[in-house]
């Protein structure tokens, strides 16, 4: 169904006004100020008009613009009251330009507005939406509360839109349609028939009335001919709604009469609301009625036609149930009862729009406020210390309540005092015997970690780790040592012929980290002995405390017994002299503790209750300003001092507040000082306090050990969990060093193996030349002959890789054939540190021949990955001294393996003579690059971490 058109309060408008030269002559004349320091502030006020009643249409916006300059209008008048600008607004109706220079004038015609934006805002809601409705009737009311206030404080008006019978007239309108609006919440909400005839009654009421004032204004040519007529239709619609709603419930009522008089009435109203409809809709333009809907025509009209239908059908079936059943004599029409009327919309009091929150926000801050006469300055600081001193006053005597009560419950030794005679009376005199709490939760925690199982586990792996990382540090010490004994050894055998480099200048590097990571090593051993040494100390409590929790109970109850003091009175006898005790006794006992814990539980209230209303007495003092009243009385003499007390007076019920709660506090703590005294007067009391205490005195004692082995479980299980970090990081570091010593001591043995045959050869070489001629060189089957009897079964194994790969890697200098291989030596031991520690020392070293490799690079930061060691090389025992040469040097040669690749029977090698002999071979010396290691040992050792 259509929606019902309703109609929006016309617009004013207004040419353009200046505020600038007003606003800089005041401040120039009345300030002593110069005018151009507020000149920001004059261009947004001249701004902010600009926006709200000539830039901003009839939406939300435009309604926010227009409370943001009626905002600042009021705060302007409380500086310029005076001031005199031409404000030019054209009536709303008539178009007749007003100029006034009244201010007066000003904030009415932009209330005006308001309310005309506000109108607009309503007319153009959805109601079928539910929050369209809500919006429709909240704008409504508010526009009628905005022309209201219009009425109310603006009696003399200079233009026909804002007099009084206008303004009333719109009012009235306003309140009509937002209760018709209600009336559609009603029905969509499908709530009783009874509310909502009397609803229809209501609005019936309000556009009767309209219809009936609206004659006085015929022929002035203020109200559009369009609002006359839609204002007749609705009158006789809501009658007719009314009526049929009515009729509704008299028939569920069983007055069948009455309700066939209603709708008969009902329906003549609406036939005649329908016509008045179609004549509306058969003359209505929209474009010369621009406060109305568009459709307005249109949607009255199926308005009227389906309430007529309706109306109709129902009157039809009453008529014929009452000629069939019924047989009611219809009454008349002017013995109705009356339809009670429910009045459903009020104004919205101006003052309650801008207290909301989001209308102050719009309004923003005082565009002038620094702009304050001296003597307004100085009479707010007169009134700002006043307001001090009683801050200061009232403070000083809270401080003062709150310091006595709290030294006269610490005299008393409250409120600990009172939770033991409330234990003492409340367990029957035992007292606390059960396990605490705390100590409950400690056990459970320590059991979520694997208790001591996961200590123990700790250790050991802590002990693994540790007993990995001491045999790798030993493995790599023993690799080390090796390959320099064996390196030296060669050195005294073969004397000037040894060219290898000592292994100090090469191991250099690899010692200084295994010396660093074996001081680390020894560093985090001591720590291990202290965190056992701890761990030792607390083992038997934690046993305690994770035996159940009945073990552990039995320990509090033994520890807390008077078993080992055989004199004196047992504690476990108090609950037979409660027995025994007189009950009266105890009772009383009983109710003087309550009494006085009550008392206490008062006086905290009222220390709380003083702070709230002190504190919400300095809020009220801080948010208090009288600058706008001084401003407004500020011609007046002498008005400061009644001014002052006056505004002091609202803040004295919190003065009175304050005192009250001083009082109430000094009688109850005379109150508590009676009960306590009483209390503690009892000798039978007195006597079972002590026992209590000596018990409260070892369960405390208890508690504390069982919170010492806690704290030993937690500080052991955090350094253990360093510790095993620490060694895991070391095992990895020293891993490191072992892959790299291992990769050393293989390179160092390959490329001994290869000085070895260098040196034999130049040996064989110099005792051959050093002996007999050779012989001159053998036929040649003696030579195949020769060959056909070596067994090469017996061949040694290739060397390692590294040994293989030597010559890719240092070739020698060209033109000269390989050096033969050595010859071979029985294998005795493989290299190992064991055999390492167990060999000989060599004997006394010459004197140390230059190195032919270069020292190792000094920046051993390397970031790549270390190769895979190679693989370790057949091992022989080197015999230490210099071996004769033997005496057939020719001989010895073709006995050394791997001659074929050495020799060719092609080519056999020239003779050459004794005074001649050939140079000895020359090898390149080459730089070996030792494979980069960097470890990053700890600095420190784990066991620091903690101690």
């Amino acid at each position: 169904m259509a929606q019902s058109p309703t109609i929006a309060i016309p617009r004013k408008k207004t040419d353009d006004v200046d505020w600038v030269g007003p606003i800089r002559n005041i401040i120039a004349q009345s300030y002593g100020e110069s005018p151009d320091n507020y000149a920001t502030e004059t261009a947004a006020l001249q701004r902010c008009r600009q926006d709200a009643v000539k830039g901003a249409g009839s939406d939300m916006t435009g309604r926010d613009l227009l409370y943001k300059y009626f905002g600042q209008l009021e705060l302007l008048e409380l500086r310029f009251s005076e001031i005199r600008v031409s404000f030019p607004w054209h009536d709303a109706f008539t178009g007749k330009l007003t100029t006034q220079t009244s201010l007066a004038y000003e904030k009415a015609s932009v209330i005006f507005q308001i309310a005309s934006t506000q109108s607009s805002i309503a007319n153009s809601q959805n109601r079928s939406d539910p929050e369209g409705l809500k919006r429709a009737f909240h704008f409504f009311k508010t526009a009628a509360g905005m022309l209201t206030y219009i009425n109310d404080n603006f009696l003399h008006a200079p233009s026909t839109d804002l007099s009084r019978e206008v303004v009333k007239y719109m009012v009235g309108i306003m309140l009509a349609q937002a209760t018709e609006v209600f009336f559609e919440k009603l029905v969509s909400e499908k709530k009783g028939h009874g509310m909502i005839s009397k609803v229809a009654a209501q609005a019936s009421f309000l556009y009767s009335g309209l219809n009936e004032e609206v004659k006085e204004f015929m022929g002035r040519g203020i109200f559009d001919r369009n609002w006359v007529t839609l204002i007749q239709v609705k009158a006789k619609y809501f009658t007719s709604l009314m009526h049929y709603y009515r009729a509704l419930v008299e028939s569920a009522a069983d007055k069948h009469g009455d309700a066939l008089t209603r709708l008969i009435l009902a329906d003549n109203l609406a036939k005649e609301a329908h016509r008045l409809a179609s004549t509306f809709s058969s003359y209505f333009v929209s474009s010369l009625s621009p406060t109305l809907p568009a459709d307005a025509g249109t949607a009255i009209v199926d308005i009227t036609k389906a309430h007529y239908a309706l109306t109709t059908e129902k009157m039809d079936e009453a008529q014929r149930d009452n000629d069939l059943i019924y047989h009611a004599v219809p009454p008349s029409e002017a013995t109705l009862p009356v339809i009670d009327k429910l009045s459903v919309a009020a104004p919205i009091p101006i003052q309650e729009v801008y207290a909301a929150p989001e209308v102050q926000k719009v309004i923003g801050p005082d565009l002038f406020t620094k702009l304050v006469p001296l003597s307004v300055h100085e009479s707010a600081s007169v009134y700002s210390e006043e307001k001090a001193k009683l801050i200061r006053s009232e403070v000083e005597k809270a401080e003062i309540a709150d310091g006595e009560a709290r030294v006269a419950l610490e005299s008393m030794g409250l409120p600990a005092g009172l939770r033991k005679w409330r234990q003492l009376v409340g367990d029957n005199g035992e007292g606390e015997t059960g396990v605490p709490r705390e100590v409950e939760a400690w056990a459970e925690e320590i059991q979520r970690h694997d208790g001591i199982k996961g200590i123990e586990k700790a250790l050991a792996e802590l002990d693994r780790l540790k007993r990995q990382v001491g045999q790798d540090l030993e493995q790599i010490s023993n690799d080390l040592e090796s390959e320099s004994r064996e390196c030296e050894a060669m050195r005294v055998k073969y004397d000037h012929l040894w060219e290898q480099e000592p292994s100090a200048g090469p191991n250099r590097p690899l010692r200084q980290d295994l010396k660093a990571h074996k001081d680390s090593f020894q560093a985090a051993s001591s720590s291990d002995s202290q965190i056992l040494n701890l761990w030792g100390s607390v083992r038997a409590d934690l046993n305690i405390l994770l035996a159940g929790p009945d073990a552990l109970e039995g320990y509090f109850v033994a520890e807390t017994s008077d078993s080992a003091a055989p004199g004196a009175p047992s504690l476990l006898d108090l609950s037979d002299d409660f027995g025994r005790e007189d009950q009266r006794t105890i009772d009383e006992i009983r109710r003087k503790v309550n009494e006085v814990d009550e008392r206490i539980g008062r006086i905290n209230k009222i220390k709380r209750e003083r702070a709230e209303v002190l504190k919400d007495l300095k809020e009220k003092v801080h948010n208090d300003d009288v600058s706008h009243l001084l401003l407004l009385n500020r011609r007046s003499p002498n008005v400061e001092p009644s001014l002052f007390a006056a505004e002091l007076e609202k803040f004295r019920p919190y003065q009175s507040r304050l005192a009250q709660t001083i009082q109430a506090q000094a009688a109850t703590v005379d109150e508590i000082s009676d009960l306590w005294r009483a209390l503690n007067s009892s000798v039978k009391g007195r006597e079972w306090m002590k026992k209590t205490d000596v018990k409260e005195k070892k369960r405390g004692d208890a508690i504390a050990r069982m919170s010492k082995a806690r704290d030993g479980w937690a500080e052991t299980r955090e350094a253990i969990g360093k510790g095993v970090g620490f060694y895991r990081e070391l095992a990895d570091i020293v891993g490191q060093l072992r892959r790299s010593a291992a990769s050393f001591v293989a390179t160092r043995s390959s490329e001994r193996d290869r000085l070895v045959s260098k040196a034999e050869a130049s040996k064989r070489t110099t005792s051959s030349h050093s002996s007999a001629p050779p012989p001159p060189p053998p036929k040649k089957n003696t030579l195949e002959s020769s060959f056909s009897a070596l067994n090469f079964n017996d061949r040694q194994p290739p060397p390692p890789q590294s040994y293989q790969s030597w010559p890719q890697q240092h070739p020698v200098a060209s033109g000269l054939p390989p050096p033969p291989p050595p010859a071979p030596i029985a294998a005795t031991q493989s290299r190992s540190p064991t055999s390492y520690m167990t060999s000989p020392p060599p004997p006394s070293l010459p004197p140390s021949q230059p190195s032919p490799y270069p020292p190792p690079p000094p920046n051993r930061q390397g970031t790549g990955v270390l190769p895979p060691p190679p693989p370790p090389p057949q091992q022989y025992s080197v015999p230490y001294g210099n071996p004769q040469p033997p005496a057939d040097p020719y001989a010895r040669l073709f006995d050394t393996p791997g001659l074929p690749s050495q020799f060719s029977m092609s080519s056999p090698p020239p003779v050459q003579s004794p005074t001649n002999p050939p140079p000895p071979p020359q090898m390149q010396h080459q730089t070996q690059n030792w494979p980069p290691y960097n470890p990053q040992a700890p600095q420190q050792p784990w066991g620091a971490i903690w101690l």
